[in-house]
């Protein structure tokens, strides 16, 4: 395994700890969030996942662009 390739592993690592860990406690902050307004614990969920693919499609297009320079 050379540097870039650890690296990415390690980073990937840490990405899907954190957002393991957020989506342990997801629920809970949906209903608390729920309880003053149904549109806020559904708007939490969204982002939830769009800041999950979204992280790895930033650092993809960020791993591309240091390829081509």
């Amino acid at each position: 395994m050379d540097k870039n390739t650890r690296n990415a592993a390690i980073a990937a690592a840490a990405i899907m700890l954190g957002f393991g860990v957020f989506a342990y406690y997801l629920p809970k902050m949906m209903v608390t969030l729920g309880e003053a307004s149904p549109i806020a614990g559904f708007a939490l969920a969204i982002l939830f996942v769009v800041a999950f693919f979204g992280v790895f499609w930033l650092r993809g297009r960020m791993k591309r662009n240091d390829e081509e320079e």
